[in-house]
């Protein structure tokens, strides 16, 4: 793991292997490039033609461009590393924290092989130190779990050092230290979405919980195959029916003496989607390992709030299964019994995420949390509607839906708020059963939507966020995102549960 210090030092006489510092295109609009605040010594050590030095090696200043450049002597650091912040701001105005975020993930992805590197680029306030030290630690990331390691250039930046933190500050080093628990918990989302699912089974997703738990004192139950037949959790074993890896149903608790209110997160955990007999096309198949995505950002959440103490309860739940054709999985025209009482008509077994889903809601329901968002990839219609770096945001209530839609922007993380139309729900009715998981094929996003809230308990604050878009970057990397998994979701969730405890949610 890259670690993080915070220091007063003068970017001048600091050892580092690489220094980064911030350009930016002018304010006015003109040609050129400026020095963001930060980059003073740096520039001093190269005559005060830094700007000059740049252009000349074509930099412009646009967000996320890295430049790099030897340094000749005025500097301990043997290299510098100028990272665009985009258009600089007027004089009355601040970088914005996600600018920032960006740019050091930008820069630390650029230094992967580095052991130590300091980041001189803007602080002005405690949120932009916060914002610098999340992306540097967030673009840092490399999965290397199933590759040699003898070659040091794969490793990722060993150690972040942050220039004008102010390590005595009491409100700067718990900045820091948010940064660092929310940024490990992102990468350990990220992780498991890139694991391959030959060995992230349901069984094996429910073993890292249940060990991270112990470590976070995070109270863990795992309902095993024998316990959700027992139970009756209809959806959840329906999906893996055809599966020889078991499902799983995993409850995450974490309380606090002082809190005043509850959340419940639920993560769709379909470990591997085939699609099941409604088997998906050639093409389709190979990125599923990342269908448990929901699940790996329910986890990091309640993980990250265990880390950072804060004042509010939180439960996880984890809906666990491996989604296979097979003689004994769930056909198309199979009604299955929900733990809720309701039955379904299966239409599609690629339908599949918000079966499981539906069973954690109403468990989750049963302990009248004050609120409960669900994270799943739940459709390609989103992903066709938003694209692939925006989640979707549905709600049974406009004002909780705004609320962590505003948070989720105040996150770093883009979304966007859709609707849930009444009359979409008569699409999904079955001649058969109480509901079909299938309903009308155009706004498929919000019909699954839709199927979600019949199974959230009456009179409970609920949202749904649908992130198959930005769950998993099959481009190249860019700013703080890996290519890969991405760890969607888990920030925004952090964020709901800290503006709870504070009491900013009704």
């Amino acid at each position: 793991m890259t670690a993080l210090t915070l220091s007063t030092a003068g970017a001048a006489t600091l050892r580092v292997d690489a220094l980064v510092v911030g350009v930016a295109k002018p304010a006015d609009g003109g040609k050129g490039l400026v020095a963001a605040p930060g980059a003073e010594a740096v520039d001093a050590a190269f005559d005060g033609k830094l700007a000059a030095v740049l252009e000349t090696l074509g930099a412009s200043g646009a967000e996320g461009e890295v430049t790099k450049v030897p340094t000749s002597g005025g500097l301990k650091a043997p290299l510098v590393l100028a990272v665009g912040l985009g258009r600089a701001p007027s004089k009355e105005e601040a970088y914005g924290t996600e600018a920032l975020r960006r740019a050091a993930g930008a820069a630390a992805r650029a230094l992967t092989g580095t052991k130590k590197a300091a980041f001189a680029l803007p602080v002005e306030a405690v949120e932009d130190a916060e914002a610098v030290a999340e992306g540097a630690l967030l673009g840092a990331y490399a999965f290397t779990a199933y590759q040699e390691q003898g070659e040091d250039a794969r490793r990722p930046l060993a150690e972040v050092v942050l220039l004008g933190g102010k390590p005595r500050d009491k409100a700067y080093k718990a900045a820091a230290e948010r940064a660092l628990a929310v940024a490990e918990e992102v990468n350990r989302a990220r992780d498991l979405v890139n694991t391959p699912p030959n060995d992230l089974t349901p069984e094996a997703f429910a073993a890292v919980a249940t060990a991270a738990g112990k470590e976070n004192g995070v109270k863990v139950q795992v309902l095993d195959e024998k316990a959700l037949a027992k139970g009756g959790y209809g959806g959840i074993l329906g999906v893996g029916a055809g599966s020889q890896n078991p499902p799983r149903l995993v409850r995450l608790a974490y309380t606090h003496p002082k809190a005043e209110k509850t959340l419940a997160l639920v993560g769709k955990g379909i470990t591997y989607d085939s699609g099941g007999i409604s088997l998906k096309p050639a093409g389709h198949n190979e990125t599923m390992k990342c269908d448990m995505a929901g699940a790996a950002a329910v986890f990091a959440a309640v993980v990250s709030v265990a880390r950072l103490g804060l004042p509010v309860n939180v439960t996880g739940w984890l809906a666990l299964a491996e989604n296979m054709p097979s003689g004994s999985a769930t056909r198309p025209g199979d009604v299955l019994r929900m733990y809720s009482g309701k039955t379904v008509e299966v239409l599609n077994t690629d339908a599949e995420g918000r079966l499981v889903l539906a069973d954690a809601l109403t468990r989750a329901s049963e302990e009248e949390p004050d609120a409960i968002v669900d994270v799943a990839t739940l459709t390609g219609a989103m992903v066709l509607a938003l694209g692939n770096r925006t989640f979707g945001i549905m709600a049974n209530d406009d004002a909780f839906r705004t609320a962590v839609h505003e948070i989720a922007e105040e996150a770093g993380e883009q979304s966007w708020p859709m609707p849930l139309p009444a009359e979409l729900r008569k699409g999904m009715d079955s001649p058969t059963a109480d509901i079909a998981n299938m309903g009308e094929r155009m706004g498929g996003g919000l019909v699954a939507g839709l199927f979600l809230k019949e199974f959230v308990g009456e009179g409970i604050t609920w949202a749904h966020l649908d992130i198959a878009g930005p769950a998993f970057n099959e481009s190249g990397p860019y700013g703080y995102t890996p290519k890969g998994g991405t760890g969607s979701a888990v920030r925004t969730l952090v964020r709901l549960a800290e503006r709870t405890a504070a009491g900013d949610l009704g």
